[in-house]
């Protein structure tokens, strides 16, 4: 584990504390969980130049290019986070992914897409899930 890790989640609850962003809260805490995991993450908050869409993170991981739908919850009373990823959210990821995938010219045979769920309690703690090629991006 790394030393200065309770340094990272205290700066990531103020953080939070000031702005109210859970989205972006969220995305900090996956952004630093897929680089722990040896992902290297080549963007954020990525979207086609033609609108439609937007993926929270993209990711490699070995050959394979990853994109990455980030769901946070302060609670999970009513739902889980991976929950709320509907037909419409999994046609627009997969739409913008099928622009960079265009963009880019990677190999669509290496392409899946992931999920992080993050539940945090307004504590220091938080649980991260990640459902590997949880659906399937169309390409």
């Amino acid at each position: 584990m790394n030393p200065l890790a309770p340094l990272y989640r205290l700066a990531d609850k103020l953080r939070f504390r000031k702005h109210r962003d859970i989205g972006k809260f969220g995305e900090d805490i996956a952004h630093r969980y897929l680089r722990r995991h040896g992902f290297t993450v080549i963007a954020r908050n990525w979207r086609p130049p033609q609108g439609g869409g937007e993926i929270d993170l993209i990711a490699w991981e070995d050959e394979t290019l990853v994109f990455v739908e980030v769901k946070t919850r302060t609670s999970n009373q009513w739902s889980a986070p991976e929950r709320e990823i509907d037909r419409d959210k999994i046609f627009a990821v997969s739409r913008a992914a099928r622009d960079y995938v265009r963009r880019s010219g990677c190999d669509p045979d290496h392409v899946r897409a992931d999920v992080l769920a993050i539940d945090t309690e307004r504590t220091l703690e938080f649980q991260v899930r990640h459902y590997r090629n949880a659906f399937h991006v169309s390409l």
